[in-house]
């Protein structure tokens, strides 16, 4: 009798402690707000880019393109960093943090490319164009889309969680080249540099900046309770 309680008490506990947090922050509305702002003035404001007149009116997809590659990049360090984490204690929650923020991370590589091939087909008059900054991101995309087959592949929870670890924490090191280096190193038909307004479109983009940055590490707290409490009903049953 009491060892059946004490199981019913440990299965209640993970959605108890979960749920004892929950409610509106006073920073998401804040952030609701300042996204509703971005997205209207970016049709409001001048276009970033006035130089060219291909370039005026797409341009003004880079308040949200740029963002979301500069996410893509910090979203692979919290599956660098669990990963690392998971190779001391071999703790199964630190092997489903890490992969969750790959996979987090990897949509918003595909969010990334697309925005960037939208802006290509209106500047370019192509989706594709083998620029070295499309050929970078997308190198991306084959890096850490195999990740989740390679973890499909191995059965034992150890033997996956130490090789998806591996995989992790060598496939960060080619993030800096790919997309820092990379499109460096051969001549691009990428734009160097936004010329933005210090009274307008700069606020604007910095705020976008931040706001695709705080709703990333919230969507990646998310994904985390979802992924333990499902790895935790695994463990039970």
């Amino acid at each position: 009798m009491a060892d059946s309680q004490a199981v019913v008490q440990h299965r209640a506990r993970p959605d108890h402690i979960t749920n004892r947090r929950g409610g509106v922050r006073w920073w998401q509305p804040v952030l609701f707000v300042a996204m509703c702002g971005v997205i209207a003035l970016s049709f409001v404001l001048p276009p970033p880019m006035n130089v060219d007149v291909t370039f005026r009116a797409a341009s003004r997809i880079f308040f949200y393109h740029v963002p979301v590659a500069w996410v893509t990049v910090i979203a692979y360090f919290p599956a660098f960093f669990y990963g690392i984490r998971f190779l001391r204690p071999l703790s199964w929650q630190d092997d489903h943090r890490a992969v969750t923020a790959a996979g987090l991370g990897t949509v918003y590589c595909i969010l990334a490319t697309i925005s960037g091939s939208i802006f290509a087909k209106v500047a370019w008059g192509s989706f594709w164009n083998w620029d070295p900054r499309q050929v970078s991101i997308f190198v991306l995309l084959l890096i850490y889309g195999p990740y989740v087959t390679l973890r499909g592949a191995v059965r034992s929870d150890q033997a996956r969680g130490a090789l998806s670890a591996v995989y992790s924490i060598l496939a960060l090191f080619a993030v800096p080249f790919f997309i820092f280096i990379m499109p460096r190193m051969d001549k691009s038909l990428h734009p160097a540099q936004m010329k933005l307004d210090p009274g307008s479109t700069l606020p604007v983009f910095l705020v976008s900046l931040a706001c695709f940055t705080v709703l990333f590490f919230w969507m990646l707290t998310m994904a985390f309770k979802v992924s333990l409490r499902q790895g935790r009903k695994e463990r039970d049953f």
